[in-house]
């Protein structure tokens, strides 16, 4: 990220200033349990995320270098959207988001079946999905 867009020095202000507002990290998260998304992909998520925002947002996780795109195998008009391992990295900082939400929200069956997993061995499990999540790349 470069100088112009932070607003301080803090680690806090300069890791939101990337991926911080609500959608970059639904996307990120889009990808974590996918490995690999198209635009559309992305479109039909819970969330509806507005096409213009979307369009943002991949741009910036890109320009961030916590994203990348590639061509689609299947399609010329599609794009491929995959973590680097800067966004893979975000892997803990997205399982301790969960942890907390679950203490403070009502979270899907699913979601809550994955936090207990988590909860058994969460090291071992931020390493087999860093490995998942890197064979994507």
């Amino acid at each position: 990220m470069t100088d112009k867009k932070k607003r301080s020095g803090c680690p806090i202000s300069c890791s939101l200033d990337a991926w911080g507002d609500k959608w970059s990290l639904l996307i990120v998260r889009d990808l974590m349990f996918s490995k690999q998304c198209t635009y559309g992909d992305f479109l039909k998520a819970d969330e509806k995320i507005a096409t213009n925002i979307l369009a943002s947002r991949l741009q910036t996780l890109e320009e961030n270098e916590i994203i990348t795109k590639s061509e689609h195998p299947d399609s010329k008009a599609k794009v491929l959207y995959k973590l680097t391992q800067k966004g893979i990295d975000l892997l803990p900082v997205m399982i301790e988001i969960n942890l907390w939400a679950e203490k403070y929200f009502t979270l899907a069956e699913e979601r809550k079946a994955l936090l207990k997993d988590i909860k058994k061995g969460k090291e071992a499990f931020i390493k087999a999905t860093t490995k998942e999540l890197k064979k994507a790349i």
